[in-house]
C-alpha cells in the first residue's frame, strides 16, 4: 500500500456516482488523501475539533493513534490500549472507548483518568464491546458481539457469557439495559439526525444487512426491519450525515467493493468512494465537520464532502 498515490485528476475518479442525488455531495475539486499508513487493522476514528486532532485505534498493535491537523503528523497516543476498537465522544467532550482486551466500555476524563462505564450485565462479563454512539440525552449505546473473543490478535481469547446484544447506558444512574438481543452479530451503529431511528449492522447475517429500528422514549427499539441488503459487500462501522445519508465502511470480495458505500435514508445506494483497502470505520470531522476520515485496514484516508456529519 506504500505505493498508493492520490489521483492527479479532478473530479477524483475514486468518487463514483451511483445515483444522481449523490452529485450534490461530491466536491469537484476534492480528492481522496492518505493521511497515514502503518496499522495492522485501523478502526474507531473520532474527531476532537477543539484540539484539531483525529484519534483512531489499531487493534492488533494494541494502541490508539493521534493525527494532528495542524502539523499533519501522527503519533501513538495510548499504548497499550486494552485492544481498543470503536470510539466516540460524549456530549461533554470526553472520549468513550470500546475495549476488546478488557471486555468493557470506558470514558477518559479530562484529567486522563479512565472510568469504567460498563463491564458486566446482570452479573455476567460483557463479550467484546465493538462500536459506540452517544445520544443528545447523554446515554451511551454500544454493540457487544463476541468477535474479540475469537483470537488474541483482535482481542483476547475467551468464552462469551452473554448473547450478542445492543446495550444502553444511562450515564446519570449508571443503569445498563439490553435494548436488542436478536440482531445477528451486531456491529456498527448510528442514529438518524433526529434520533428517531437507530441503524445497526447485522454482521453475522448472510448476506450482511443494516437494520433500522424505531426509537421510543429515547430507550426502546421497535419495528426492526432490514433497510439495506449488503449482497457481496461487508458493511462495518458507519456514520450518518445531516441529511440522513449513511456513509458505510465497505469492502471484501473484490477491489471494486473496497472503500465507503453511501446510502440514502430509504436504503438506496447513491455513491461509492473507492479505496485501495477495506474500510472498517469512519467519522466526520475537520473545522466545518465536512471532512470524512476513513480508517481502512493499514491506513487512514480523508475526503472533503459537501455535507456535514450529524451531531
Amino acid at each position: 500500500m506504500n505505493t498508493w498515490q492520490p489521483s492527479l485528476r479532478t473530479p477524483d475518479p475514486a468518487i463514483r456516482i451511483l445515483a444522481k442525488r449523490f452529485e450534490h455531495y461530491r466536491l469537484a475539486h476534492a480528492k481522496v488523501e492518505r493521511l497515514w499508513t502503518g496499522c495492522r487493522w485501523a478502526e474507531g476514528p473520532v474527531w476532537f475539533g477543539d484540539a484539531g486532532v483525529l484519534y483512531w485505534t489499531d487493534l492488533p498493535n494494541d494502541r490508539i493513534l493521534k493525527w494532528d491537523e495542524a502539523t499533519e503528523q501522527a503519533s501513538t497516543w495510548r499504548s497499550p490500549s486494552s485492544k481498543a476498537n470503536g470510539m466516540t465522544r460524549d456530549r461533554q467532550g470526553r472520549l468513550i472507548v470500546c475495549e476488546h482486551g478488557t471486555r468493557r466500555v470506558t470514558r477518559t476524563e479530562y484529567d486522563g483518568r479512565v472510568t469504567v462505564l460498563a463491564d458486566t450485565f446482570e452479573g455476567k462479563q460483557l463479550n467484546s464491546p465493538n462500536d459506540v454512539v452517544v445520544t443528545r440525552d447523554g446515554s451511551v449505546w454500544f454493540t457487544d458481539p463476541p468477535f474479540g473473543l475469537v483470537s488474541d490478535y483482535m482481542g483476547k481469547q475467551g468464552t462469551p457469557d452473554l448473547p450478542a446484544c445492543v446495550y444502553r447506558i444511562d450515564t446519570q444512574s449508571g443503569q445498563i439495559e439490553c435494548v436488542a438481543d436478536d440482531i445477528e452479530g451486531p456491529n456498527g451503529l448510528a442514529f438518524s439526525p433526529d434520533e428517531r431511528t437507530l441503524y445497526v449492522v447485522a454482521s453475522r447475517a448472510r448476506p450482511r444487512t443494516i437494520m433500522a429500528f424505531d426509537v421510543i422514549d429515547n430507550r426502546k427499539l421497535v419495528r426492526g426491519r432490514v433497510l439495506i441488503d449488503a449482497k457481496d459487500g461487508t458493511p462495518d462501522g458507519f456514520r450518518v450525515d445531516v441529511d440522513g445519508n449513511l456513509w458505510c465502511g465497505w469492502g471484501t470480495g473484490s477491489d471494486e467493493l473496497d472503500g465507503v458505500r453511501v446510502f440514502a435514508p430509504d436504503g438506496t445506494a447513491i455513491g461509492h468512494i473507492a479505496l485501495p483497502e477495506r474500510c472498517a470505520n469512519l467519522c466526520f470531522g475537520g473545522r466545518d465537520n465536512n471532512r470524512l476520515f476513513m480508517a481502512s485496514t493499514t491506513s487512514v484516508y480523508a475526503l472533503f464532502v459537501n455535507t456535514r456529519g450529524a451531531v
